[in-house]
């Protein structure tokens, strides 16, 4: 089985899209021609001293950021650690 590390101060996201979004017509919206969440969960991890993530986080990044990369029918997104703005955490209700 093949696996993707990333290297150095790196962090592999899954951007797979699951979802086939139609317009009320019934035509299906190619990929190209939507928007792309700016949100991922993290795959991988790189070389990173105190990361504040860890695999299964979900966290957002900058928009133009990484690099797209394709292996066994699922996409990935090889981000710097530095262009991840946030990680979604749960919390209480007050």
């Amino acid at each position: 089985m093949k696996e993707l590390q990333p290297l150095n101060e790196n962090v592999l996201l899954d951007i797979t899209s699951g979802e086939k979004e139609k317009t009320s017509g019934g035509i299906i919206i190619p990929d190209s021609a939507k928007e792309k969440p700016q949100h991922a969960k993290v795959v991988a991890i790189g070389n990173i001293e105190n990361a504040e993530i860890k695999v299964g986080d979900t966290v957002f990044y900058k928009k133009f950021s990484g690099s797209e990369l394709k292996m066994d029918d699922k996409d990935y997104l090889v981000i710097p650690y530095a262009d991840l703005l946030v990680k979604v955490v749960e919390t209480d209700k007050i």
